[in-house]
C-alpha cells in the first residue's frame, strides 16, 4: 500500500527544517515482518512529561501490526511554528500519515489542510483540533468527564463540604478550559455545600507551578479542604508540596501517573488520580493511521462524541487510581485497549 503524493504538495512541505526543530526523536522499526509499507509519526505540539506514554505503544504498535517505519518526534519548543515545520520537514522525506497533538487547535489547520491535500491523512491524539479540520478525527481523552469525575472523587474525599482550589493546566492547551467548565459543574451540583475558592492556572510548568502552588498554600492552606489538579506537572507538584507540609488534611485528587503522585496515594498524602491513557492513544492511534494511509475512510455514521471543538471524537478512556487499585490500574488500561482495538476498525472505518 502507497499513499500518493501531488508533487505541488511536496514542494510545498519540503521548506521545514528538520534540524531547527527537533528536541528529540524515537525512530523505530518493527521486529516482525512487515505488512505495510507505510511512514507514520507521532508529533506532539511540544515537550511535556506526557507524550514520554506514546512511545511503548507506538513501538507495540510497529511490532504488532508490521508497519515499516514509525517516529516520535518533539518540536523544540512550544510553538505552532516548530510544529508546523516539524510535519512539513517529515513528510518531505517520506512520511505519510501523521498524529499530532496540536499546538494550536485552530492555527494547526492550514498545515492538516496542505497535507490532506498531497495524500496524507492526521488525525488529533490527545488533544483536538477545532472543526473545521482535515484531521479524520480526535482520539483523546473525554477532558471534560475525566475533570468532572476527579472532582467529584475529590468532593467525595473531603465528606461532600468544604472549599477546593482548582489548579490548571497551560492557557494553551486547549483541554485547559474545558477542564475548567468541568470542576465547576462538579461543584455547582453540591449546591453550595462545596465551593470553588480559586482557580489557579499556567500550573503545567514546572516553574510557574512551583512557585504559583506553593505560594497558594503558603497564604490560604487554612481555608482550603481539597485540591483538583487537571494537569500532569500540576499534579506532581501539588503532591509534592502537601508531601513537603507533611499535610494530609487537604485531600488532593490529580491526573495521570506520575511516580510521585502514585507514591502520593500509597502514603496518603493524595487521595487519588485519573489515569489517562497516552499508551493507548499512540497504538491504536498507529494502528488508524496505518489503515487510514492504506485508504480507509472514517465512517460518516460512526458513534462519534460531538465535543466544543469537533464532531468527530473519539474517548481513548481513563482508569480511576486509588490506594485500592494503585498496584493494577496499568495492566487495566493495556486490557482496556486492547479490547478498544480489536472494534476499532469496524465501528469507526470503511475500509475497501
Amino acid at each position: 500500500m502507497q499513499t500518493k503524493r501531488g508533487s505541488a504538495g511536496v514542494n510545498r512541505i519540503g521548506r521545514g527544517m528538520l534540524t531547527a526543530c527537533l528536541a528529540g526523536s524515537l525512530a523505530l522499526a518493527p521486529l516482525t515482518a512487515v505488512a505495510s509499507d507505510h511512514r507514520i509519526a507521532l508529533v506532539p505540539g511540544g515537550p511535556h512529561p506526557y507524550f514520554a506514554g506514546w512511545e511503548p505503544g507506538l513501538a507495540d504498535a510497529a511490532k504488532d501490526f508490521g508497519i515499516a517505519k514509525v517516529e516520535y518526534q518533539v518540536p523544540s519548543e512550544w510553538k505552532l511554528e516548530r510544529q508546523t515545520q516539524l510535519l512539513e520537514s517529515l513528510a518531505a522525506q517520506g512520511t505519510n500519515a501523521f498524529g499530532f497533538f496540536p499546538g494550536d487547535a485552530v492555527g494547526i489547520n492550514s498545515t492538516l489542510g496542505e497535507l490532506k491535500a498531497s495524500g496524507i491523512p492526521s488525525i488529533a491524539i490527545a488533544g483536538c483540533a477545532k472543526d473545521p479540520t482535515s484531521a479524520a478525527f480526535c482520539f483523546s481523552t473525554d477532558v471534560s468527564q475525566a475533570a468532572y469525575v476527579g472532582t467529584k472523587a475529590l468532593i467525595a474525599a473531603m465528606g461532600g463540604k468544604g472549599a477546593i482550589v482548582h489548579v490548571a493546566g497551560l492557557l494553551v492547551d486547549p483541554n485547559t478550559t474545558l477542564r475548567e467548565q468541568a470542576v465547576k459543574k462538579a461543584v455547582d451540583e453540591t449546591n453550595g455545600a462545596v465551593t470553588l475558592l480559586q482557580t489557579v492556572g499556567d500550573t503545567d510548568n514546572q516553574e510557574q507551578g512551583d512557585q504559583k502552588i506553593n505560594a497558594l498554600l503558603a497564604a490560604q492552606k487554612d481555608k482550603i479542604g481539597g485540591i483538583i489538579a487537571t494537569a500532569y506537572i500540576s499534579s506532581v507538584v501539588t503532591a509534592t508540596a502537601l508531601r513537603n507540609l507533611g499535610d494530609k488534611r487537604i485531600k488532593m485528587v490529580g491526573i495521570d501517573d506520575d511516580k510521585i503522585v502514585l507514591e502520593g496515594i500509597r502514603d496518603g498524602f493524595v487521595a487519588g488520580t485519573i489515569a489517562q491513557n497516552p499508551y493507548g492513544q499512540a497504538y491504536i492511534g498507529t494502528f488508524a493511521l496505518d489503515l487510514l494511509a492504506g485508504g480507509c475512510t472514517v465512517k460518516a455514521d460512526a458513534p462519534w462524541i460531538a465535543t466544543p471543538q469537533t464532531a468527530h471524537f473519539i474517548d481513548s478512556g481513563t482508569v480511576v487510581v486509588s490506594a485500592a487499585n494503585v498496584g493494577t490500574y496499568a495492566q487495566d488500561l493495556k486490557a482496556l485497549t486492547k479490547k478498544m482495538q480489536v472494534t476499532f476498525k469496524d465501528t469507526y472505518l470503511t475500509c475497501k
